[in-house]
C-alpha cells in the first residue's frame, strides 16, 4: 500500500505502509544497518519515529465513522516507553483513542518480528488544513490528506 502523502523522511527510513482505515493503521520497517544504534539494535529516535508516525496515520485515517474528511495532522505531544531492543523487521500499530474537532488522541505499539513489544507511545495530533513554514503557507494538495 502507498503513503498517500509524500514525506521524504519516511521515505529515507524505508517504512511500509500496511494498513489505514477506520481510526487504526499498521506500518513496518526493515531494520537496516544504518538505523541501528551502538548496540545494534534499532535507534531510539528511528522507533519513536515509527511510532508517531503510525499514530498520525491512525489520527488522518480514512473511513472514520461520523467523520467526512481527515485534513493533516501534526504532532502536539507525545509519550514513549522502551521495553526491549528491536531486532529484524519492526512492525507498529496504531490507534486513534479519541478525536475532536481540533484534536486527535492516539497510542501505538512497535513489535519485533517475533511479536514481541519493543516500545508504546501515546501522542496528540492537531488536525491542519494546511502549516506556515519557511514565511509561505503551505496547504494540503489532496483534501484527503
Amino acid at each position: 500500500m502507498d503513503f498517500t502523502v509524500h514525506i521524504p523522511f519516511v521515505e529515507m527510513l524505508g517504512l511500509e505502509l500496511i494498513s489505514f482505515e477506520a481510526g487504526q493503521a499498521q506500518i513496518a520497517l526493515n531494520l537496516r544497518d544504518e538505523l541501528t544504534n551502538s548496540w545494534s539494535v534499532v535507534h531510539g529516535g528511528v522507533t519513536m519515529t515509527l511510532l508517531d508516525v503510525v499514530m498520525a496515520h491512525a489520527a488522518r485515517s480514512p473511513n472514520q465513522p461520523g467523520v467526512a474528511e481527515s485534513p493533516g495532522v501534526v504532532t502536539v505531544e507525545m509519550k514513549t516507553s522502551f521495553m526491549r531492543p528491536g531486532i529484524g523487521r519492526l512492525l507498529g500499530k496504531g490507534r486513534l483513542v479519541h478525536r475532536t474537532a481540533s484534536m486527535a488522541f492516539c497510542e501505538g505499539s512497535v513489535f519485533d518480528e517475533a511479536g514481541v513489544i519493543v516500545a508504546q507511545a501515546t501522542g496528540t495530533f492537531k488536525y491542519l488544513k494546511g502549516l506556515p513554514a519557511g514565511g509561505k503557507r503551505i496547504q494540503r494538495l489532496n483534501a484527503s490528506d
